[in-house]
């Protein structure tokens, strides 16, 4: 089930199920309608952990994921690696194929970064280009607003 959720950072389409978030997209264009009791909990959940993260509160996301799809052996590793940089702190491509498992392979983390289906909760923000930002699937401002954010600034 895709449901709308607006943040700080816009609205966002939050594709769930009763046992796991699967899915984030920015820029949501989900209908609004009844939430169903199978996902009610886990909905309140991620909401609940949502404020608390933009009101800088929370530091990481401890709500079940299930990437959809679930991506390459590596990718899963990127996004594991992902999880453990700590908020207000950001890795290299680099480095992060490095905590990956993969030294050299910078590219492929860059690239894991960009199929990564669960933006804010594996924070692909967190990685960064040699010199520069890098991308970011929400656009270079969210990633700036949410490394601020992180911050404390």
């Amino acid at each position: 089930m895709t449901l709308g959720l607006e943040t700080p950072v816009g609205r966002l389409d939050v594709t769930l199920s009763p046992g796991a978030v699967h899915r984030i997209e920015f820029g949501g264009k989900a209908p609004d309608g009844p939430v169903p009791r199978s996902v009610a909990p886990l909905l309140n959940r991620l909401k609940k952990q949502l404020r608390e993260y933009f009101a800088g509160s929370l530091r990481d996301f401890d709500v079940p994921l299930d990437p959809d799809p679930p991506g390459t052996d590596f990718q899963a590793r990127v996004w594991e690696a992902l999880r453990r940089v700590p908020a207000g702190q950001v890795l290299s491509y680099s480095d992060l194929a490095k905590w990956a498992g993969r030294p050299g392979a910078a590219r492929a983390a860059g690239s894991a970064c960009g199929a990564n289906r669960i933006p804010i909760l594996i924070p692909c923000h967190r990685a960064v280009a040699k010199g520069g930002l890098g991308g970011f699937g929400g656009g270079l401002a969210v990633k700036k607003q949410l490394l601020r954010l992180e911050r404390g600034t």
